[in-house]
C-alpha cells in the first residue's frame, strides 16, 4: 500500500478517537476554527520530538491567529502521555490505534528507511479550514522547521 495523500479542496475525513488524557476528539467539535492536524511516525523519537517542540514553542503564535495544533500518531495513549508531560505539549496527541485516521489522510502506507521496507506513518500535516475542508497539505515536513513555515503561511492569509 502506497501514500496517497488528500487533495486540497476535499472535505476533511472525520476523526473520532481518543487524546493523551483518554478524552475523546471529534474533528467536528473544531468547527468554526482551524485545525492543524500534523501526522508523525512515533513519539519521542528525535524526528517527532523535534517537530512537537517546535509547535510546541510556537504554540502561542497559532493561538493568536486562531488555529489549534492536534499531533496524530499510531502510538496509544499512554505513550502519547509520556510524550506530553516529557516535554510540556500544551496541544492534543491523538492516539490512532487502529489506524483508521492515518489511512482515511493517506499518510500510513510503505516507507523505506536503510534499505529496510516496512508499513508507517508519514509525515504529513493538513490544515483544516473553519468549514472541515482540506485548505492547504504540506506531503514533506521538515521536522525542526515546520511550525514557523506553518504560521508563515498562515500570517500572508491573514
Amino acid at each position: 500500500m502506497s501514500i496517497a495523500i488528500l487533495k486540497e479542496g476535499v472535505p476533511a475525513p472525520p476523526i473520532s478517537a481518543k487524546d493523551q488524557d483518554g478524552k475523546s476528539v471529534n474533528l467536528e467539535e473544531y468547527r468554526g476554527r482551524k485545525v492543524v492536524l500534523y501526522f508523525y511516525p512515533k513519539d519521542d523519537t528525535p524526528g517527532c520530538t523535534k517537530e512537537a517542540c517546535a509547535f510546541r514553542d510556537n504554540f502561542p503564535k497559532f493561538n493568536t491567529v486562531g488555529v489549534d495544533v492536534l499531533g496524530v500518531s499510531v502510538d496509544d495513549e499512554r505513550k502519547h502521555k509520556k510524550f506530553a508531560e516529557k516535554y510540556d505539549l500544551p496541544f492534543r496527541l491523538v492516539a490512532d490505534t487502529e489506524k483508521s485516521i492515518v489511512e482515511a489522510y493517506g499518510v500510513w502506507g510503505m516507507k523505506k528507511f536503510m534499505g529496510r521496507e516496512y508499513m508507517g506513518t508519514s509525515r504529513v500535516t493538513y490544515l483544516i479550514d473553519e468549514q472541515g475542508v482540506i485548505e492547504h497539505v504540506w506531503p514533506k515536513v521538515s521536522p525542526e522547521k515546520h511550525a514557523e513555515e506553518l504560521l508563515a503561511y498562515l500570517q500572508q492569509k491573514t
